[in-house]
């Protein structure tokens, strides 16, 4: 196992900057997920640190090690890629090896490796089969295999899920997030789907065209965004953002409704823009029916069985409100829609800059 340290990475392809300048310390044992749109460079910014392209400026170390002219056979890696990238003549047992093989290794060696990945891996009955009889969970698993038996210092993972149906998704996560905690190997794992990002990771990277927007735990970025474009991207579904102004002390939205600012010595007290403009956030959980609260008038209901996703409109502004309460509620009506200021937010409509303590 190592750390992983990023200085200052950048990446250009002709005049084109893929990566402009990115930082990120990987801790020793940590699971690290790479966040972003795509399009961002976070498969780019994967691929630098497993030598698969090379750095254009800036530095990367594995351990004590600068890798910036290390090949990829030389930095102690294991990647799994998208795509499996499974040998189709080759057994599960065979293609699990063979990097192992590919060193030489005695096959005592190499079938006590493949064993040892297959029982952790639920694969001991399938180390016969080719690939091509082997579902895509299955194939999943394999390409795992083989980067366990190789022992590395850190895993890579490129976007392993997408090509998996949704179920199987929610599962195959879990059982990356149990294969990380049993051998606690340092792990960064690129993905654009939030909801992976923050079920597996225990340190998130937000990237957005080749920058850092925000590195930390998955609820600091979701209580403590730095910008709207963290605060949109992470949480399903997305925080609402509603233009206003501030106004004696409160929110004023257009048709003179009013929401409350976030309290002023709370861990999101509000400190920031004294007047002015403003873009107002929060979260469709945090949106509560009560008594005097802003009409939302209801467009679209979609219930999903434990909850309600209910998108409307404050005055001529989108907003989207999540229940957990069974609710009987259809187009056209109004709800009395009320807002924990401790749960709210203040942007700079300029910046993006959450202006939040």
């Amino acid at each position: 196992m190592a750390s992983v340290s990023i200085r200052n990475a950048v990446k250009t392809y002709g005049d084109v900057g893929v990566l402009r300048g990115v930082s990120v310390d990987v801790e020793d044992g940590e699971f690290v997920v790479l966040v972003g749109p795509s399009g961002c460079g976070k498969s780019t910014l994967l691929r630098m640190i497993a030598g698969l392209e090379e750095i254009t400026d800036g530095e990367i170390a594995i351990g004590a090690r600068v890798v910036n002219d290390l090949r990829a056979k030389e930095r102690d890696i294991a990647m799994v890629f998208q795509n499996y990238a499974l040998y189709p003549h080759m057994t599960v047992a065979d293609n699990m090896g063979f990097a192992l093989m590919l060193k030489n290794a005695p096959k005592q060696e190499r079938d006590s490796r493949v064993a040892r990945a297959a029982e952790i891996l639920g694969l001991n009955k399938l180390l016969d089969r080719y690939p091509r009889q082997l579902s895509g969970g299955q194939r999943q698993r394999v390409a795992m295999g083989r980067a366990i038996v190789r022992d590395p210092q850190v895993f890579l993972f490129d976007e392993p899920l997408s090509n998996l149906d949704a179920k199987l998704r929610v599962q195959m996560r879990g059982e990356i997030k149990g294969l990380h905690q049993r051998l606690k190997t340092t792990t960064i794992y690129v993905t654009h789907d939030q909801i992976e990002a923050m079920t597996m990771a225990d340190k998130i990277v937000v990237m957005r065209d080749g920058l850092v927007e925000q590195i930390g735990a998955p609820l600091d970025l979701y209580d403590r965004p730095a910008n709207m474009f963290v605060a949109g991207f992470i949480g399903s579904p997305s925080m609402n953002f509603i233009e206003g102004r501030i106004e004696e002390g409160a929110f004023a939205v257009e048709d003179g409704f009013r929401l409350p600012l976030p309290q002023a010595g709370s861990g999101s007290g509000y400190s920031g823009l004294p007047g002015g403009n403003a873009v107002y956030g929060v979260r469709p959980e945090h949106m509560k029916i009560a008594e005097g609260g802003a009409p939302v008038t209801v467009e679209i209901v979609e219930p999903t069985g434990s909850e309600i996703m209910v998108m409307g409109r404050l005055g001529s502004q989108p907003v989207t409100c999540l229940f957990r309460d069974r609710l009987s509620v259809r187009p056209g009506d109004v709800l009395s829609i009320a807002v924990d200021p401790a749960t709210s937010h203040i942007f700079d409509p300029e910046s993006g800059r959450r202006t939040n303590a």
